[in-house]
């Protein structure tokens, strides 16, 4: 590679782009960690798009119609924390570039979005930022057709490389893409043909630029060094009508001794190749150094979207008040003020009526009196809609045709789905659900971490949540999902046992702001067993006292989802042989330990012997059989300690011997009768 030749060729772009070379090289070499390679090859093409296509205002960054760039390749963080450096971000300042990867820096080894506000996702697992993006630009479709052009209209733009490409989840989101003509989404691929192993070939012959031109995407080919070619594939990228992709050809490690090999990939710290490389971008200034000609051209590009912003405040001044409202409620994740009378009214007429359906069900009936008056809702299905019961009357399907359609097909792609959820959620504005089998949150896992990760209320709703889903046979029932997904921080984890839990668990999961919401919901129809009206929701406290004990309290039966049916059947059983026994619902053990302990005390008081019954494996409960009482606390599980098997639920169920009787023996074992 002639660097002497691209310097000379067009010395303002290269002085921009060496700024940030010069910064990763010293980052990292005052961290001695992180990866060098991916910056200083891509530093070109970043240049080029924040100077001459990204709508950003660097002193606004939440800006709501800015365009997002997304850095999939999210190992290249310096590359990120560079230019925002540059551009004049406030948060990401000289000192934060010098404490890169340091304790309580924003500058992380990868970009995590609750750090600083203009990351706009996290990434770093491979493959995350491209599927993300993929429900960024079915926001903007979305809120385009909602609220008009004036108001909503960018574009997203990501960098992704070889490994991004790699993993499965790439084409789970560019078959979206394409299927869906996103045309406002523009990917950057780095192709430099090198991974951590060695080249690209060790592992891989996929023709990429025939794979995405299969998939329905717009596809060109550059040389990712030359600041012309860039710019113009950008162009043609933005007039397309179709999602693009530009193979970017780069070198990793440009201008490095490590230059195209896997080295190139990591940490770049010796202090000699250093030097030879800034001397071939003729870079003489010190460590953390910038020129002031060379930084005040950077900030210029970041303060370029200021008048833009202005324009875009004077537009949205133009919308009617209470669309203005609506629009600010929805990125500001408010519930609409309906919300909650609505559900409280709901919740009274369940009561009354009393009817014996699937939580798949009740979950369906509480959306269809939600989705109406939270417009912000988008719904959706891995291929499950008539079983997940996704999908409402009012939403209309998104597709080509019709981009205000709030219901998505998503296809047989657990994990696309839900990291494009979780794009729709970072991307503002929205409150995506959608559904697939709960065993199939194995599929689905990746992208539930991340949700809690950063922080956002994506909500999965998760059907056929046990055994009780009968013949499809243990390939389908969950057993440990439960625990899994309990085991994760920052995630509230609901198994409702009727229609009225179900409504206190969505009326939850659409007012959280900052913690993603799992509803495990069952395939076979269970009775109401909230048979009292209470305006409060009891759900939010995560475990209530549901029946108590007439006489002394001897037992606590604790239970969730369709074996609060089995307890209370216990308790009825216990009772007649004179054994006063309590009945406690536990439909979200997050919540519950989020109580005061004088609360959980008053649930859960020391004296009784406990017995909890779930058709999941037992991973979890100890802390609510044991609590506070030690070890030799008399407290025992009725539950499953195998995979399931194929036959009818109620088979099954007695197969198991999760059954009343099973928890009636258990309490009798523990009090010695």
């Amino acid at each position: 590679m002639d660097i002497a030749a691209l310097r000379s060729a067009n010395p303002d772009h290269w002085n921009k782009a060496a700024a940030i070379r010069a910064l990763t090289l010293d980052a990292i070499h005052a961290a001695n960690s992180g990866h060098s390679g991916m910056p200083m090859g891509m530093a070109d093409v970043a240049t080029v798009l924040f100077e001459k296509h990204l709508k950003f205002n660097a002193s606004a960054p939440r800006w709501t119609d800015r365009d997002r760039f997304i850095l999939s390749a999210g190992h290249g963080s310096m590359l990120l924390y560079s230019l925002l450096y540059l551009v004049g971000d406030k948060q990401i300042t000289l000192d934060q570039v010098k404490n890169f990867r340091q304790k309580g820096a924003l500058t992380a080894g990868h970009p995590e979005n609750f750090l600083a506000d203009s990351i706009e996702t996290t990434t770093g697992p491979l493959g995350q930022g491209i599927a993300n993006s993929v429900g960024f630009a079915m926001a903007e479709e979305i809120q385009r057709a909602r609220y008009g052009k004036k108001v909503v209209d960018h574009n997203t733009y990501v960098i992704a490389g070889d490994g991004c490409l790699m993993e499965g989840v790439s084409q789970e989101a560019i078959g979206l893409a394409g299927r869906h003509e996103l045309s406002k989404l523009i990917v950057l691929w780095d192709n430099n043909n090198i991974t951590i192993d060695g080249t690209v070939e060790l592992s891989d012959r996929t023709d990429q630029v025939m794979r995405f031109k299969a998939s329905g995407w717009h596809v060109q080919e550059i040389d990712g060094h030359n600041p012309a070619e860039i710019d113009e594939a950008l162009t043609a990228a933005k007039k397309s009508k179709k999602p693009s992709m530009i193979a970017c050809k780069t070198h990793i490690a440009l201008g490095h001794a490590a230059q195209d090999t896997s080295k190139g990939h990591g940490a770049l710290t010796n202090e000699e190749q250093m030097a030879q490389a800034k001397a071939l971008y003729g870079w003489t200034s010190g460590p953390f150094e910038v020129p002031a000609d060379i930084k005040s051209a950077w900030e210029a590009i970041g303060a370029r979207g200021a008048s833009e912003h202005a324009a875009w405040n004077e537009r949205f001044a133009t919308l009617p008040l209470g669309k203005q409202a609506e629009f600010e409620r929805a990125y500001a994740l408010d519930a609409p003020k309906k919300l909650a009378a609505t559900i409280k009214a709901f919740k009274k007429h369940i009561t009354e009526s009393a009817p014996k359906v699937a939580t798949r069900k009740s979950s369906e009936m509480t959306l269809e009196i939600v989705n109406p008056i939270m417009q912000e809702t988008v719904g959706g299905s891995a291929d499950l809609t008539g079983s997940n019961n996704t999908k409402t009357g009012d939403m209309g399907v998104f597709d080509v045709d019709n981009r205000g359609g709030r219901y998505i097909y998503w296809g047989i792609r657990e994990h696309g789905m839900s990291s494009a959820m979780n794009g729709m959620a970072l991307h503002g504005g929205m409150r995506p659900y959608g559904g697939t089998f709960m065993c199939f949150t194995d599929y689905a896992r990746p992208a539930m971490r991340l949700a809690a990760l950063m922080k956002v209320p994506t909500v999965f709703v998760m059907t056929h949540d046990s055994i009780g889903l009968g013949e499809d046979g243990p390939t389908h029932q969950p057993v440990e999902h439960l625990a899994i997904s309990r085991a994760t921080p920052n995630t509230y984890v609901f198994r409702p046992a009727d229609t009225v839990e179900t409504a206190e668990s969505w009326e939850i999961a659409l007012t959280s702001k900052t913690a993603p919401s799992v509803l495990a919901l069952s395939r076979q129809n269970l009775s109401t067993v909230r048979l009292e009206h209470k305006t409060k929701n009891l759900t939010a406290q995560g475990g209530y006292v549901l029946a108590d004990a007439e006489g002394k309290r001897q037992a606590i039966l604790m239970a969730t989802g369709s074996e609060v049916e089995i307890a209370l059947k216990a308790r009825d059983m216990l009772q007649a042989e004179g054994i006063g026994t309590r009945v406690v619902s536990m439909p979200c053990m997050e919540l519950f330990a989020d109580q005061d302990e004088a609360y959980r005390k008053r649930v859960l008081p020391g004296g009784p012997v406990r017995v909890a019954i779930e058709a999941g494996v037992r991973m979890g409960w100890d802390r609510w059989l044991l609590a506070e009482r030690g070890r030799d606390a008399k407290a025992d599980f009725v539950g499953m300690d195998s995979f399931g098997a194929s036959a009818p639920a109620d088979e099954l169920y007695a197969h198991f011997d999760i059954t009343a009787e099973a928890a009636v023996a258990k309490v009798k074992a523990l009090l010695g009768l």
